[in-house]
């Protein structure tokens, strides 16, 4: 008999939207505010996100904190949301897609997700840069964003009950961290093509599978990376491994390649922020 806790009465729920893994997003046409498809798909993309929050809530789900985590981090329409829902927006930050996870959380959601950058398979495959990163490993493993993140969320004893995306990304996620849920919103064709489904088909999907993850909330474990954790990064140029590794911290691994020994995955997401955030000529 499953007890009023774990079926979804006054859990805390994380969510961490991106873009790429939305129904009918294929190419960057919908992915900035410089496309002529963005207005229309920062609104499926807040859709997507309150079909998790609107099926959580029926469970009995109490608070939510959404981390808006695709491109400038200012793409929900966050007027759209209940009052119980706080929304993270912009960079940098510390925990970069999982920033405002803690202890507090019964279970982390992914929204939106893709493939990594070394999977042959997946529309809008990369790695946190599509421009600047060619793969990035833990511990001799291949990542992608959500594996990344779901060692975050696994440092705060959080497991990652769903995913949302195309079949490839939900098919990646599960070799990383094991069986998750999933709502599979299109089916990947190419990089830059799929059959999707409609955002009103995707949306009962989303929802019937954030009511099954919260409906056996035992079945998951956190996601914890052995520690000390050691990334690896290979870049598609040659002078960011050069200057990083003048640091005494970091390692040049090869001729476009670093690597950076962490205690935690606190630290290493906070090397990752600043490793793709920082530029010299910053200003407030």
């Amino acid at each position: 008999m499953t007890s009023g806790r774990e079926a979804g009465a006054g859990l805390r729920i994380f969510i961490s939207a991106d873009m790429e893994g939305v129904a009918g997003v294929v190419t960057p046409e919908q992915l900035g505010p410089s496309g002529f498809e963005y207005e229309r798909f920062r609104e499926i993309m807040t859709d997507e996100v309150m079909a998790v929050i609107e099926a959580a809530r029926e469970v009995g789900a109490t608070s939510f904190v959404v981390a808006d985590s695709h491109g400038n981090a200012q793409n929900l329409l966050i007027e759209r949301f209940p009052d119980n829902v706080e929304v993270v927006r912009s960079w940098p930050r510390p925990l970069q897609m999982m920033e405002g996870i803690d202890e507090s959380f019964d279970a982390a959601i992914l929204t939106g997700y893709h493939t990594s950058a070394t999977n042959r398979e997946g529309v809008l495959a990369h790695t946190f840069s599509s421009a600047n990163l060619a793969s990035v490993k833990l511990n001799d493993r291949e990542m992608s964003e959500g594996g990344n993140n779901a060692a975050i969320a696994g440092h705060f004893g959080v497991p990652v009950v769903m995913v949302t995306g195309d079949d490839a990304s939900l098919r990646e996620m599960r070799e990383l961290i094991g069986n998750v849920e999933g709502a599979v919103v299109k089916h990947a064709l190419g990089v830059r093509s799929a059959r999707t489904l409609t955002p009103a088909a995707a949306l009962r999907e989303i929802r019937e599978a954030t009511a099954r993850a919260l409906g056996r909330l035992t079945d998951f474990q956190p996601h914890r990376i052995e520690t000390p954790i050691t990334l690896e990064v290979v870049f598609k140029s040659y002078r960011p491994a050069e200057l990083l590794a003048y640091l005494p911290i970091v390692e040049r691994a090869g001729a476009r390649s670093i690597r950076y020994t962490a205690d935690d995955m606190v630290e290493i997401s906070r090397f990752l922020e600043f490793m793709n955030n920082y530029e010299a000529g910053l200003t407030p």
